[in-house]
């Protein structure tokens, strides 16, 4: 089962509009947009370069506008919407067919009795994408005009023009665009084409999905470069954006290459998994190939200590995980969720071993980084969980690998994990010594993964002891101990404070609900809010619950929680409930993890029912809604939230790191 359309799709602009792809080139760098090719975002373009890798993300070349003339007829290819609401040119109407070949999107259009194909990739480890186009049938030669449109902006911005004077030269085999003096130059180059040189601003492009989500939606790009050849059937042409001054130029090797990447990727998911499994299906396919998406590279610098010396971190070629494209960048807390399902699942266990010793470079006062800013600064630590997840990665990946190497490397870290913890760390996070459970949090702080905060106002604070947390601190405790028994060292003194937690776990049970509390001891006391957070305490390796409970947490968040995409964040009678995402941002943050469902808690829902019904058959079938989702919104790869209210439309970011790798795990973990 590929992703294809026909007109059906491809002919309607609503729709068309509405279904995206992307591609991505493991740095950080990305390229993305529509079916239709109109801009709806302003994170639609073909070179969003990373300059800072994984980070620094900067548009660059926003798109190309193509123009054929064949059998003296002119055929606008291109489609663009305009502030005043007018669609000029209506390129979409001569979409044949859209497909995706791997992660290669590729249209063709048809102009008569000539049909015309177009890919885009890019090129992995470089700032490089390819646009190809070939002539796949005609009965006469076709004279192809591109249009390039450039800008120089972060990717989060939207800019005006305002007599804007960019440097356009003529290079050997294209052209170098110069934003300014300080701007990385952008060559638009191709071994095959004639190039003209302009400099010609389009004003006014309406970015629809920027409206709904009450920001900025106008905005300019410049008309850099032109680019014609005259085609013959099987016949293509190649133009390359880079901000290399040389890439390599001949498409066909590189798409060659692309292809075999892909491949491989493949093969690897395949061989490692168990011996007369079953072919899985053939979307499963396509989320292999979205996981590779997330993983990007993230140099150690030598400035950073932690479990390796300073001359062994010092050019460290580290891994990292977007936490979801188009606009995130690299979370802990959705790094250490993401990486068994992006990594261990598909047979990449090498990736896995990277990304923990990347973030133990970065642990400080027994915490890992809530997220790196997408400027360059100094992570931020405002998190409570994402360290208490990297024992689970850890212990994740240990169970695929055995790897004591790394065990005995990182022990020392988690051992000063534990002492912080105990003795307390930033943002009042401490352990609670008269009931052995975690406490974080206090005014104006958001600390779980529940984090929305629009100015001073903390939409869901959970200021107190949340359940999540403390079964994540349970887990960890008890995999602590294991790993000291691997390794011969003391373990007792894990087992003690694990015993100690689960003694009073019972706190969280809500006997008059038959569910638990969501936070305890909060400033109003304890939250009784029926929330997915409870799901954690079943789902983990090691569950301080009774199999009573365990069972009633799973009852409860299947009836008032459970959606075809995942778990609403507040079940739906609660009066704070928002079964719809959109708007300004006020609005979109107080329903962010206000009832907006969340893809992610598919995977730990999935894996909590298999623990209290055992049949992993009707566990998996929670799955398969999925298999239809890759076909809307990110093509080929699984969002970021939806609406709480049927019909469940997604929202948010069109590629979510941790959604596609739990939904790989769970299908992984309930194999038959």
């Amino acid at each position: 089962m590929g992703i294809g359309f026909g007109r059906e799709i491809c002919g309607n602009l609503d729709i068309a509009a509405s279904r995206e792809w992307l591609v991505t080139n493991g740095m950080g760098g990305y390229a993305c947009g529509t079916v239709a090719g109109v801009l709806t975002r302003r994170y639609h373009g073909l070179l969003v370069a990373a300059l800072q890798p994984p980070l620094g993300r900067t548009l660059m070349l926003t798109k190309l506008e193509e123009i054929v003339h064949y059998d003296q007829q002119v055929y606008s290819l291109s489609t663009d919407r305009w502030a005043d609401g007018s669609v000029d040119p209506q390129g979409y109407r001569y979409i044949e067919h859209f497909a995706l070949e791997g992660t290669v999107p590729t249209w063709r259009y048809a102009c008569a009795d000539a049909l015309l194909q177009k890919r885009i990739w890019m090129q992995p480890g470089a700032n490089t994408t390819y646009i190809q186009y070939e002539l796949l049938r005609a009965s006469q030669p076709m004279a192809l005009f591109v249009k390039s449109l450039v800008n120089y902006r972060d990717h989060h911005g939207c800019i005006r023009s305002w007599g804007w004077q960019m440097a356009v030269e003529r290079v050997s085999q294209g052209v170098q665009v110069t934003a300014f003096a300080e701007a990385v130059p952008l060559y638009l180059l191709s071994s095959q084409a004639e190039v003209l040189t302009l400099h010609d601003w389009y004003y006014n492009f309406d970015l629809a999905t920027e409206r709904y989500r009450g920001l900025n939606d106008r905005e300019d790009h410049l008309h850099a470069a032109t680019f014609h050849l005259a085609l013959n059937p099987g016949e293509s042409l190649t133009i390359v954006a880079s901000t290399a001054p040389e890439p390599e130029l001949n498409g066909i090797q590189a798409l060659k290459q692309q292809q075999s990447r892909e491949q491989k990727l493949l093969n690897l998911w395949r061989t490692s998994r168990p011996i007369g499994a079953k072919e899985p299906s053939s979307w499963l396919h396509q989320l292999v190939l979205a996981a590779d998406q997330f993983i990007v590279d993230r140099t150690v610098p030598a400035s950073v200590s932690g479990a390796v010396s300073e001359s062994e971190t010092e050019g460290l070629n580290g891994k990292t995980i977007l936490a979801g494209y188009p606009w995130f960048s690299d979370w802990g807390r959705d790094t250490m969720i993401s990486l068994p399902g992006l990594t261990l699942t598909t047979g990449r266990s090498e990736i896995a071993r990277l990304i923990l010793r990347t973030f133990a470079q970065y642990v400080s006062q027994g915490m890992l980084p809530n997220r790196f800013p997408d400027a360059g600064e100094e992570p931020e630590y405002n998190t409570v969980d994402a360290t208490l997840w990297y024992f689970e990665a850890i212990q994740q990946y240990y169970k695929a690998t055995q790897d004591d190497d790394l065990l005995a490397e990182l022990f020392p870290i988690l051992a000063e994990i534990i002492d912080w913890h105990c003795r307390g760390t930033r943002y009042n996070i401490h352990l609670d010594p008269a009931d052995g459970l975690l406490y974080a949090g206090g005014p104006g702080l958001q600390l779980t993964w529940m984090d929305a905060k629009v100015g001073d106002w903390v939409v869901t604070p959970r200021t107190g002891k949340p359940i999540e947390v403390n079964a994540l601190w349970y887990n960890a405790l008890r995999t602590m101990a294991k790993f000291a028994r691997l390794l011969g060292k003391p373990h007792q003194e894990y087992e003690a404070i694990a015993d100690r937690t689960l003694a009073r776990f019972v706190r969280f049970w809500n006997a008059d609900l038959g569910y638990c509390y969501d936070v305890l001891d909060t400033l109003d006391g304890d939250d009784a809010s029926l929330r997915p957070n409870q799901i954690f305490a079943v789902s983990l390796p090691n569950s301080p619950l009774t199999a009573v409970q365990q069972r009633g947490v799973v009852d409860a968040c299947s009836r008032a929680l459970l959606t075809s995409y995942g778990l609403r964040s507040l079940a739906s009678d609660h009066p704070d409930y928002h079964g719809h995402y959109g708007g300004d941002p006020l609005r979109r943050d107080g329903a962010y993890h206000q009832g907006t469902v969340w893809g992610w808690l598919m995977g730990p829902f999935v894996l909590a029912h298999l623990r209290v019904y055992g049949n992993p058959v009707q566990a998996r079938q929670f799955l398969e809604p999925m298999a239809d989702h890759i076909f809307t919104h990110g093509l080929g790869t699984l969002s970021e939230i939806f609406d709480g209210d049927p019909p469940i439309t997604p929202r948010g970011c069109i590629a979510q790191a941790w959604t596609v790798a739990e939904v790989l795990r769970a299908w992984d973990t309930t194999e038959c």
